[in-house]
């Protein structure tokens, strides 16, 4: 597996697309994570070369895009969208930075906008590394990232996950039908796969992924 990332990888897009496309006959598969903000030619190239796209959400507020980000918010969305319907393996990954997006009015907002236009996809909550003050506990980021969760989970999105909090419960993939942890994660590593050619081997549901 080859993984394209830091510093933001359209940066260099020939690069990347020169060596996914070297790698494909050597059996290596090439992933992408990006902020997703692109232009839809590049973005469809990939969608042609890669297995996978991780794009980093910063938050579903224009404002917070603006004033924070010096970015848009709608381009984001739209590669987004672009990637679900090539029917690339897409995640989302909420960087969530508290009193800056972490409202209920974000979270609940962008769990309603991915149940609506993805359905069941990879939506990740994750604390993001400048997340704190000096006088903000991290308990309270850790609660923000559950409730985002759960927000998204009681919208029907059955792959939300707690990010960059190790041996947290949210961070395994349980299976939707019955509830068994299929992937047991502690950090950045798979310590436990209950899956076999792509399905729960307690139930049999289908697990979606690309899987070796």
């Amino acid at each position: 597996m080859i993984a394209f990332t830091y510093n933001e990888p359209t940066v260099f897009a020939e690069y990347l697309l020169d060596v996914a496309r070297a790698a494909r006959p050597r059996g290596m598969r090439s992933v992408l994570i990006s902020c997703g903000f692109m232009n839809e030619a590049p973005l469809d190239e990939m969608c042609d070369t890669l297995a996978g796209i991780k794009i980093d959400l910063k938050g579903y507020s224009d404002a917070f895009y603006r004033d924070v980000s010096s970015a848009a918010l709608r381009p984001v969305l739209r590669s987004i969208q672009q990637i679900h319907r090539r029917g690339v393996h897409l995640e989302i990954v909420n960087l969530v930075v508290p009193t800056l997006n972490d409202s209920e009015a974000m979270l609940t907002g962008l769990a309603d906008w991915i149940a609506g236009e993805l359905g069941e996809t990879f939506p990740s909550t994750s604390r993001a590394s400048t997340r704190l003050s000096a006088s903000q506990p991290a308990a309270h980021a850790v609660a923000t990232l559950e409730r985002a969760r759960d927000i998204a989970m009681a919208k029907g999105i059955h792959y939300a996950y707690v990010g960059n909090v190790p041996d947290h419960p949210g961070n395994h993939t349980y299976c939707p039908q019955c509830q068994a942890v299929v992937i047991r994660r502690l950090g950045f590593f798979v310590v436990e796969s209950k899956l076999k050619d792509g399905r729960c081997v307690q139930c049999r549901h289908a697990i979606p992924g690309v899987w070796s």
